[in-house]
């Protein structure tokens, strides 16, 4: 049975969630893991440990699934990832850096805790209603085995969720005609992205690329002389969100208002403990 949500509701309850899954890819754990498999490449192992559900894939696959790299970057180590360590052992090796990563960042009281129980059943409760059609990363780690540690369960379901999410956002940045490197730059002009140096040391463009996007950005009219959100822009990056919000409804219309307020409470406990124990580096966020 669906129930009507408050306004937003489904993008504040992914915005407690997705951010968890994230601190995999941050954590110390994921070189140790990664480390022990054989990779030495900071690109590579991130590459590897988000693309592994997807199989043995080329850059071609994952700059289509990622949308915002570089294909310059993702052929620079895929397929050759792979003759490292095989997608089954990366998976193996990033369910490991999730469970030390979290018993790290939110002590072993809050891993064995009811409230983490109830977080993993509501989450892969909203889970049951994501669709599979046009999302690959979804569609891909909905095919993984759900693990039965609730933590780990947790993390799996927020899985879920953001690359639910994330698959529907794709879809509405092409129709908006934002290349790449566009939305990147758009994004963090909000001042809720990445600052431009996590951008340009993740996703493999260099600065003449930034600098090109943004001079288009302002040809169309979103960003202004000094690099700022025009009114247009501004309603663009909102009708965007809305847009994806439309397309990820299902699994928070499934769950139910007072499933999705329950969960955002739970998980908004467990993201400020996990920031305030250093998940994040502390520039990452900013226009700057």
């Amino acid at each position: 049975m669906t129930t009507s949500l408050p306004p937003r509701a489904g993008r504040r309850c992914h915005n407690a969630l997705n951010p968890l899954h994230s601190t995999l890819y941050f954590s110390p754990d994921l070189d140790r893991e990664f480390g022990a498999l054989g990779f030495t490449d900071p690109s590579a192992i991130r590459l590897a440990a988000r693309s592994a559900a997807l199989g043995a894939v080329g850059p071609g696959t994952v700059a289509a699934a990622f949308y915002n790299y570089s294909h310059e970057l993702l052929a620079r180590h895929l397929p050759a990832v792979w003759e490292t360590a095989s997608p089954a052992a990366v998976l193996d090796a990033r369910l490991r850096t999730a469970d030390a990563t979290l018993r790290r960042l939110l002590g072993e009281e809050a891993v064995a805790s009811p409230e983490m129980a109830e977080a993993a059943g509501l989450a892969l409760r909203a889970a049951e209603a994501c669709t599979r059609h046009a999302r690959p990363l979804y569609s891909a780690n909905a095919d993984l085995p759900v693990p039965e540690e609730p933590h780990l369960a947790y993390w799996h379901a927020a899985t879920l969720l953001r690359e639910h999410r994330g698959d529907g956002h794709l879809t509405a940045l092409l129709a908006a005609g934002l290349d790449p490197v566009e939305a990147l730059a758009s994004h963090t002009a909000t001042g809720k992205g990445m600052a431009p140096r996590w951008v340009l040391g993740t996703r493999g463009w260099g600065r003449a690329d930034w600098e090109a996007a943004r001079e288009r950005l302002r040809g169309r009219g979103i960003l202004d002389a000094d690099g700022e959100l025009t009114e247009s822009g501004v309603r663009l990056r909102e009708e965007l969100e809305e847009t994806t919000d439309r397309l990820d409804a299902a699994p928070y219309e499934h769950l139910g208002a007072a499933g999705v307020e329950r969960l955002t409470e739970l998980g908004r406990g467990f993201l400020f403990a996990a920031a305030g124990a250093g998940a994040f580096p502390a520039d990452l966020v900013g226009k700057g």
